[in-house]
This record gives C-alpha cells, sequence and structure tokens, in this order.
C-alpha cells in the first residue's frame, strides 16, 4: 500500500475514527480530533509495517485505540486539582450515557465504544483489540450488566 492508496482508504475510514475517539474522550472534539491526527500520522509513519492491507481498518483502530490510552496517561499525569472543564458545554451536556461509559473499565469501555458507536461486529473488535472473540463477548456482557447497574436500569 502506498501513500496515495493510505490517504484514499483513510478518507473513508475517519469519521468513524473520529467517532471512537470523540466517544472514549466524553465528547471533547479538541481533544478527538488531536488523537486522530496524531494516530494518522502514526499509521502513515508506520505503513510499511502493514503486511496485509485488508486489514487496513482494523489496523488503524488499533493505533486509535493506543494513541487514546497515550492520551488517557498524559492527562493523568497532568491533571491538576483547580483543572477546568474544557468548555462550559460539557457540563451542559452530561448525559448520563456519557457518565456511565467514562466510568466503565478501560478495556470494557473500548468493547463498548467499538460495537454499538462505531459498529463494529465482534469479529472486527477482537481484530482491533487483539483478542479472542469470546474474551470481546464476555467483555462486552460485563460492560452491558455494568451499565444497567449504573443507569438503574433492571435486566
Amino acid at each position: 500500500m502506498d501513500q496515495h492508496q493510505f490517504a484514499q482508504r483513510l478518507e473513508t475510514l475517519r469519521p468513524r475514527l473520529f467517532r471512537i475517539a470523540l466517544l472514549y474522550f466524553s465528547g471533547s472534539e479538541a481533544t478527538a480530533l488531536d488523537v486522530v491526527d496524531e494516530a494518522v500520522y502514526r499509521g502513515l509513519c508506520s505503513l510499511k509495517k502493514l503486511r496485509q492491507p485488508e486489514f487496513f481498518e482494523t489496523w488503524m483502530t488499533r493505533i486509535l485505540i493506543n494513541e487514546c490510552h497515550r492520551e488517557e496517561k498524559r492527562r493523568r499525569r497532568f491533571r491538576s486539582v483547580e483543572e477546568l472543564p474544557e468548555e462550559t458545554a460539557e457540563v451542559y451536556d452530561r448525559l448520563p450515557l456519557k457518565e456511565a461509559l467514562a466510568n466503565l473499565p478501560p478495556d470494557l469501555k473500548e468493547v463498548i465504544l467499538l460495537r454499538y458507536f462505531a459498529g463494529y461486529t465482534q469479529e472486527e473488535t477482537a481484530k482491533a483489540l487483539d483478542r479472542p472473540r469470546t474474551t470481546i463477548l464476555s467483555y462486552q456482557r460485563r460492560a452491558l450488566a455494568l451499565l444497567r447497574l449504573e443507569l438503574g436500569e433492571e435486566e
């Protein structure tokens, strides 16, 4: 795959990557854009490492998830007590589901974001997260149970 093909395939994938990052960072558009841009840059730099072009989408998703983890770590290091929300709209836009998603453990949160918000199948999610399909299914069930508990819904 050359740089031109990379750009073409990325053009259709970019909105999906942005949606994943946006949900991962609870609606912070600026952070989501930064993370997607960094993931695209890293993908372009390591393009020669992509052995099977048919797995381009899951490969880029994995790069994005790794970038989300890096950004989350960076934010934890620099978080201060006096830190104010990025936007006043964030406070207004707090939805129970967003808060419940933010409280999930990272592994479970990734599965929910990819399965229900990015539209990935179980197989695609398993490939993107580099885990067995049965593990993804288990994480999905556990995450949905935790979300039901947090949102106060009965099974």
